[in-house]
């Protein structure tokens, strides 16, 4: 949601805070809320993990009354593959060679081309 504009901040589309506000109303349960679209519940609110969640005073006081809302809202469901862990590993292991043997030829390359411009690296 938003776009980080630099180290500290994210900037939020209109479309983003539309979404917030209309979550916000269909939660508060008025009448004219426009619901959020591609959610869950439009007709009423509905918790969206990685999102919005209503939490229950006693799941706050569970949690020492601290509100961060990664404590509450979660993460949004990711698509997980069906890629074997093993598989992966020996897959991204490989790729992984194959980049640092082109780094060591691009290194290489480098070397050669300052040598050749008389510059020792």
């Amino acid at each position: 949601m938003g776009a980080m504009v630099d180290r500290t901040h994210r900037e939020l589309t209109d479309e983003d805070i539309a979404r917030i506000a209309g979550t916000y109303h269909t939660w508060r349960g008025e009448p004219a809320a426009a619901a959020p679209e591609n959610e869950p519940g439009t007709s009423s609110y509905a918790d969206v993990p990685g999102f919005c969640k209503s939490a229950t005073t006693e799941q706050i006081a569970e949690h020492g009354f601290v509100l961060t809302p990664g404590r509450y809202v979660g993460a949004a469901a990711s698509d997980e593959d069906d890629e074997p862990f093993d598989e992966k590993m020996k897959r991204l292991t490989a790729e992984l060679a194959e980049q640092f043997a082109e780094g060591r030829r691009l290194e290489a390359k480098i070397r050669a081309n300052l040598a050749d411009s008389g510059f020792d690296a």
